[in-house]
């Protein structure tokens, strides 16, 4: 039987960057774009971290309500808010399995991230994860400068291109790099080889947690 996965976004450029990398397995993807959490978070001093922590787990059981088989959250935002949860089913995070990946590294590494907003929850959960796996880790997270207002806008190109120009001016023959945020990958890649991902991991632990099969081929 087919398996759905449902996925969290807080914005839905982050839908393609899934739909891509499973469009060879044989899965059905059901996407939920909510920003106007973050957007609370923010900007609403009135709205407390009890209540995100509420409307995460709201968001959650609604999704779940939807007979998927497990749930992808590709926000680190929302990822840092959520704690406890009554869910049942799967709940992949898209940062653990790209911790894990950092945390196999002991020489220094340098951590890119184009939203600031997005790095002391990222960093914060990181070292909690390198510290419950025991493992020591020397990061040092770097924020490329006036990018993300582009993504946002939907100047996705122009976004690329800045990400691009800033890890070619890197000395990546003698540094561990890896990006921090999915809207990131396409211009690592484009870099070329060594530089980690959030989605490459998470991919593969989709993969392994539903049991996806490749899609057959017509001959």
């Amino acid at each position: 039987m087919k398996k759905t996965l449902a996925c969290l976004h807080a914005h839905h450029s982050n839908i393609a960057y899934i739909e891509n990398a499973l469009s060879s397995y044989d899965v059905e993807l059901v996407h939920f774009v909510d920003p106007a959490l973050m957007h609370q978070v923010t900007t609403n001093r009135a709205f407390t971290v009890e209540d995100a922590k509420h409307k995460v787990n709201e968001q959650l059981e609604w999704i779940a309500s939807c007979h998927v088989d497990a749930i992808l959250i590709t926000c680190t935002n929302y990822i840092a808010i959520l704690q406890e949860h009554t869910v049942s089913i799967p709940i992949m995070k898209i940062d653990e399995p790209y911790f894990e990946c950092i945390c196999n590294i002991q020489s220094p590494q340098v951590m890119l991230f184009t939203n600031p907003a997005t790095v002391k929850g990222t960093l914060a959960r990181l070292h909690q994860y390198a510290h419950d796996h025991q493992k020591n880790i020397d990061v040092e997270a770097i924020v490329i400068e006036n990018t993300f207002g582009l993504i946002m806008k939907g100047h996705k190109s122009q976004y690329d291109d800045a990400i691009y120009e800033y890890i070619n001016t890197m000395n990546k023959e003698k540094m561990n790099i890896s990006v921090a945020q999915l809207s990131m990958v396409d211009a690592s890649k484009k870099v070329g080889v060594g530089i980690i991902n959030p989605l490459d991991p998470i991919i593969d632990a989709i993969v392994s947690e539903l049991y996806l099969m490749k899609k057959e081929l017509n001959t």
